[in-house]
């Protein structure tokens, strides 16, 4: 699905990331949660990509997988011509300096013990970037960028408010200055009030210093206004991936008409079909043999049930894992 697509930053290639199941007495490994099964994409510099599905199908793996925060069971991971799978701990430090990523609850995600200022500050710190007043002047800057006021620095998580605290994350996330971010549903624990302004900081921010997104959320709504292309994800798999107009306009495959189908029309006068999916989720610790979303899908045959559908392309970048396409 790469070929020889220019300016790639990330090339991902048959990812997969298991996590064993303690069993019996002994709590001995007998089966495993496939969580992220055979998975190649790309990301392009400069992009925003777009990563959506059900809760549990493998998106946060996915992305902590990129960032190597969790190590994969197998595949490669290539950025920019080095594969950061084999990367030693120095080597895997200098590449971590480049990323960063910012997590979906920010109050989890700050230390309640730390204020402001040492929040943002720690990563200037470890990182050997600033310290003492330079430290400092950096996280008024920060927090100016961010669209805080500077005296906020010397409070704690508790006395912000939500939106508040996910500006402090971005911050946090801008300190080291990355080329690459993941967002990992950065606006589902925020008021819908608030949302419209996180979204716009951070389309601010990827403009200002030429960021590159992976963006991981449900909402497709969000998706939509953020993203670039969009990525499908099923039960540990990418069933689709298209460019966000084409996406949205032609959804090809049955999932991603069902998910587009709930996406509410701001007219009253439109009416929208309704898929409603029957049938039962299968388990990610014992996936099916052929297509994942067989049990679910209105056009499943035989062939869905034995054979396993790859990603083949309909459109030009518009790549669906449909036998509906073969």
């Amino acid at each position: 699905m790469v070929g020889t697509l220019q300016n790639v930053m990330f090339r991902v290639e048959n990812l997969k990331k298991y996590f064993p199941v303690k069993e019996g007495f002994f709590r001995r490994t007998r089966r495993y949660v496939h969580a992220v099964d055979d998975v190649s994409f790309y990301i392009k510099s400069g992009e925003t990509l777009g990563l959506v599905g059900e809760s549990g199908c493998g998106k946060t793996t996915l992305g902590r997988c990129l960032l190597m925060l969790i190590k994969p069971t197998s595949g490669r991971i290539i950025y920019f011509d080095q594969d950061i799978c084999k990367l030693s701990e120095v080597k895997l430090r200098k590449f971590r300096i480049q990323t960063a990523m910012v997590f979906q609850d920010p109050y989890s995600s700050l230390n309640p013990r730390m204020t402001i200022a040492d929040a943002i500050g720690e990563p200037l710190e470890v990182h050997g970037i600033a310290k003492g007043s330079e430290k400092e002047r950096q996280i008024r800057e920060l927090l100016i960028k961010v669209g805080l006021r500077p005296y906020l620095m010397h409070k704690y998580p508790h006395e912000l408010s939500g939106g508040e605290r996910q500006r402090v994350c971005i911050a946090r996330a801008l300190a080291i200055k990355p080329k690459f971010v993941v967002l990992d549903e950065p606006v589902a624990a925020l008021d819908v009030s608030v949302r419209a302004g996180i979204l716009n900081l951070l389309k601010a921010l990827q403009k200002e210093h030429a960021l590159t997104y992976l963006f991981i959320s449900h909402d497709l709504s969000v998706i939509r206004y953020l993203s670039n292309r969009v990525m499908v994800m099923y039960l540990g798999k990418i069933v689709e991936v298209a460019d966000n107009d084409e996406l949205f306009s032609n959804p090809c495959h049955p999932y991603t008409e069902a998910l587009l189908s709930a996406v509410p029309i701001p007219d009253p006068t439109v009416r929208r079909k309704r898929i409603i999916l029957h049938g039962t989720v299968p388990t990610p610790i014992s996936p099916p043999l052929g297509c994942r979303f067989f049990s679910r899908c209105m056009h499943a045959t035989d062939k869905c049930l034995k054979e396993e559908p790859g990603l083949i392309e309909v459109k030009v970048k518009h790549f669906v894992a449909c036998h509906l396409y073969t």
